[in-house]
């Protein structure tokens, strides 16, 4: 291998790392805000499941976004750039305490990188339809089994006087249910940055096109994420935690199962989907089974639009950066 795929590689692992610390807090913030773990408990406790989720999961999904644009596409220019891009935007939203989509950044920043090198025809609109397609089914699969979850906890215990007993069964069962979801963050995430590599390595020559991931890749990939998980990033927390709607052990055991088993779905499917979507959704389908009013729609509408404006966001900061790279690269 080259220096300079090494780089690329390198930076792959960087943007790796500034997910698991920008996602950090789909992973923590219920079992934070409920009180069940410390923030250093949680970050730990999140990265060990973060790491050992290349155990459970396959790589489908890392085959999937090595191949969002067409064979031939990709330079080591256009990659940076995509990688760029997604740092970029990232770093941004950390910054300005939004949860917004780490994957959805990485697929804005390789489609404005593949344009800006290739064109509009090098995009493979398959594979997009499907990811955009799950920008509205993650997050409200989310809210319909959190919905779902607490409306029978709540018929099933509704007459239990004994409510600090009941607490504190559920803050044991939130410590399994917050593995779970870090397990498919780590499934889930970790193989983006797969791809990427992947992609590097198939644009270099290094594997064949239709390759399998290799294995250091796909440990290098989940361990990166769990050290950024370990550093965390509190800003996103507070939002995700607290701002939306005010939880208890039941309703953070309920929202993060719930995320559990649609990222679960979702990666054994290949399909990269939002873990911040998913827990966004599944919290405010929590908040929604005591009263509309629970739910801070106006900081849930902020998010939203956080959402939408990340693909974009993300394309036009890659396709701006690919612009003095393809000459250097």
């Amino acid at each position: 291998m080259t220096v300079a795929v090494l780089a690329i590689i390198a930076v792959a692992l960087l943007f790796d790392y500034i997910n698991g610390f920008h996602d950090a807090a789909n992973s923590i913030a219920t079992v934070v805000s409920t009180r069940v773990l410390t923030p250093k408990q949680a970050v730990a406790w999140a990265a060990f499941f973060n790491f050992a989720a290349f155990i459970f999961f396959g790589t489908k999904v890392a085959q999937t976004i090595s191949q969002v644009a067409k064979p031939g596409t990709f330079s080591n220019a256009s990659i940076v750039a995509a990688l760029m891009g997604a740092i970029g935007l990232d770093l941004i939203t950390w910054w300005t305490g939004l949860p917004t989509s780490s994957s959805h950044a990485l697929v804005g920043g390789l489609a404005g990188a593949a344009v800006a090198s290739v064109g509009w025809s090098s995009l493979n609109y398959a594979e997009y339809q499907k990811i955009i397609v799950f920008i509205v089914i993650a997050p409200v699969m989310g809210f319909l089994l959190a919905f779902t979850f607490m409306a029978i906890v709540l018929w099933i215990f509704h007459r239990y006087r004994k409510v600090d007993k009941l607490n504190r069964g559920f803050r044991r069962g939130q410590l399994f249910s917050a593995a779970a979801f870090s397990l498919g963050h780590g499934g889930n995430d970790a193989q983006k940055t797969m791809g990427v590599i992947l992609t590097v390595l198939i644009a270099n020559g290094i594997v064949s096109q239709n390759a399998p991931v290799p294995l250091w890749v796909v440990f290098s990939a989940h361990l990166a994420i769990g050290l950024g998980t370990l550093f965390g990033g509190w800003r996103i927390v507070h939002t995700m935690g607290s701002k939306i709607t005010k939880l208890q052990p039941v309703g953070g055991m309920a929202s993060e199962t719930s995320a559990a088993i649609s990222l679960g779905l979702a990666t054994f499917g290949g399909v990269p989907v939002s873990t911040t979507h998913t827990i966004s959704g599944a919290i405010v389908g929590v908040g929604t089974t005591q009263r509309l009013s629970a739910v801070r729609w106006g900081v849930a509408s902020r998010v939203v639009w956080a959402w939408v404006l990340t693909i974009p966001g993300a394309f036009i900061l890659a396709y701006a950066v690919y612009l003095p790279l393809k000459g250097l690269l």
